[in-house]
């Protein structure tokens, strides 16, 4: 009897606790609220910034607030024209570069966003931050956070539940039972979510820049440029990221699909200041020789 109404409890919470993800539409986990993730992240993001030495480098400190405010309007303009906007009280925005020579950004539910100068190293225009951008402030947006919180709420509820099952059996099946859990658990759910995660972070990222008018297709060149630099050798199936070559390939299929659907969104074409710098630097050609011949 308590192994039924343990069963019937945690599939109620579940079905209770199910959102949608902005942009992806995915089904998702959330059994924490928006207030209590926002409270705990506040705290520590403010330990690290307190921690944390800034940039003095303002030139790129600059760039970063540029970009950032950019893809942030983009953000809440999405929230706001997809019937979101309640969620756009949700965030606080907040640009910082920190001295870290680390490849690394992240932004915190609420929009608080960090960049690091060691990935300033490998961005050679506003488009490709807004690629790292994007991608951070996607997390935020998705509530990756929550998610994550719930699953392990979750695992616990399936913890209790293994118990109440096994608790007449021997000590030793009972320690082999909940050591394929544990495995199961890391490496079937919470992995897998944070790999899923990534992804999904990497389309709503795609998705933000192009919104923001940034070039989408500098999100292949960007990537391109970390995973030659890479030196992670984990097996996918271990790591909490896709391969570089997945995110690649993957991000290749999403590319049309974005610039077909956020079309209006995307640069105008600049074929004819191409054209016209062309044709200058041909003449200024031409001219050069002919005064040499005199």
């Amino acid at each position: 009897m308590k192994k039924i109404f343990l069963l019937s409890a945690m599939v109620a919470v579940l079905l209770s606790g199910c959102n949608k993800v902005p942009i992806s539409g995915r089904n998702q986990l959330n059994l924490v609220s928006d207030s209590e993730v926002l409270q705990a992240s506040l705290a520590s993001y403010k330990e690290y910034m307190g921690k944390a030495t800034k940039s003095t480098e303002t030139v790129k400190s600059a760039q970063v607030t540029r970009v950032g405010q950019r893809i942030a309007a983009a953000t809440e303009a999405y929230l706001n024209a997809n019937g979101m906007s309640d969620q756009v009280k949700n965030f606080a925005w907040e640009f910082n570069l920190v001295k870290d020579s680390q490849l690394n950004a992240f932004c915190m539910p609420g929009g608080k966003i960090v960049v690091y100068e060691g990935i300033m190293n490998l961005v050679a225009s506003d488009d490709e931050l807004a690629v790292v951008m994007g991608h951070e402030v996607a997390h935020a947006v998705a509530k990756h956070s929550n998610e994550r919180l719930s699953q392990q709420k979750a695992l616990q509820y399936g913890g209790a539940i293994l118990g109440a099952i096994t608790q007449n059996a021997s000590q030793s099946t009972q320690s082999i039972a909940n050591t394929v859990f544990g495995l199961g658990a890391n490496y079937g759910v919470m992995l897998p979510f944070s790999r899923k995660h990534e992804t999904e972070a990497d389309n709503i990222g795609l998705v933000l820049m192009t919104m923001a008018g940034y070039n989408p297709d500098c999100a292949l060149t960007f990537w391109q440029k970390m995973s030659a630099g890479s030196t992670n050798s984990k097996a996918e199936f271990m790591s909490t990221h896709p391969s570089d070559a997945t995110r690649i390939a993957n991000l290749q299929k999403l590319l049309p699909q974005v610039k077909q659907k956020y079309a209006a969104y995307l640069k105008p074409a600049t074929t004819t200041s191409s054209s016209t710098k062309s044709t200058t630097t041909k003449k200024s050609s031409t001219t050069k020789k002919s005064s040499k011949k005199r």
